[in-house]
């Protein structure tokens, strides 16, 4: 599903114009976003929960040479499935 379905679905099962849609998607999306960088978790009660993991340094193989690198520690983020949502795909 892309964006743009997603936005169609959303107006279709709440009842709204596309416009509107798409301005409480983007505004989802936005705090999801903001409240990651500051560093806090994200659950929503049934769906799932976004987060932030950390990475630690590494050791990598540059595939064009062959030579070894260290990639430095960086931070993902992560989402994990709820209960409900497991529940509802494994049906």
């Amino acid at each position: 599903m892309t964006k743009t379905e997603l936005i169609n679905s959303i107006a279709d099962k709440a009842n709204c114009t596309k416009k509107d849609a798409s301005a409480a998607l983007e505004a989802t999306i936005a705090a999801i976003q903001e409240t990651l960088e500051t560093g806090e978790k994200v659950s929503i009660t049934g769906f799932g929960t976004f987060e932030i993991r950390e990475r630690g340094e590494k050791v990598c193989i540059n595939p064009r040479t062959k030579a070894k690198m260290t990639c430095p520690p960086c931070k993902a983020p992560a989402f994990k499935a709820g209960r409900t949502l497991k529940e509802a795909i494994n049906k």
